[in-house]
């Protein structure tokens, strides 16, 4: 039987952000919801493709000092999230890991198997509590890409805008206006 390579201890309280960089650097993502550690196994090349041309769309259409980071933290209450892809203010700093919500305009999370649920329940509820104004999920669908565009409300839930569909060149305004072509993207 193999024995793992990393001693693993869980500490005596719950789990803290500083607790994050005592872990190894084996591809998972760990993130901390609650004082509990989640941890997700790395994702597939074809889900860090689609992520990347996700990036590339937006980062053509950012404004001046905007930028879109993948795999940044993001601190939420009770923990931290890691999203796929992040939009952050100019004003936001730089050389941060964990990224502040008030510097955040967009979080986007690209669905995999080991992360649906997730994606579709968990993170949405903590990144609408830490008042983050837009979050996109992606699904790779059969025939290709659907984003779920989704802006937060008056109270602490997002509000569907819309799907983008594979085949449904689009103008969006969030979180700058912009045209997204999903049929470009990997199928």
């Amino acid at each position: 039987m193999a024995h793992p390579t990393y001693e693993w201890r869980p500490p005596e309280r719950g789990w803290r952000e500083q607790d994050l960089s005592d872990l190894p650097e084996d591809g998972n993502r760990y993130e901390i919801i609650d004082g509990s550690l989640h941890v997700t196994p790395p994702a597939g090349p074809e889900h860090h493709e689609l992520a990347d041309e996700i990036r590339m769309a937006l980062r053509q259409a950012a404004p001046a000092g905007w930028r879109v980071i993948r795999e940044i933290g993001v601190r939420v209450p009770g923990g931290n999230l890691i999203s796929d892809l992040t939009a952050l203010r100019p004003s936001a700093p730089r050389q941060r890991m964990w990224a502040e919500p008030v510097d955040i305009a967009l979080v986007l999370e690209v669905e995999s198997t080991g992360s649906r649920r997730h994606d579709r329940f968990t993170k949405p509820a903590l990144y609408a509590e830490a008042g983050i104004p837009h979050y996109w999920r992606v699904e790779r669908g059969n025939f290709g890409p659907e984003i779920y565009r989704y802006r937060l409300d008056e109270g602490e839930h997002y509000e569907l805008l819309g799907t983008l569909g594979p085949d449904d060149p689009v103008d969006v305004d969030e979180p700058w206006p912009m045209k997204l072509d999903p049929s470009a993207w990997p199928r």
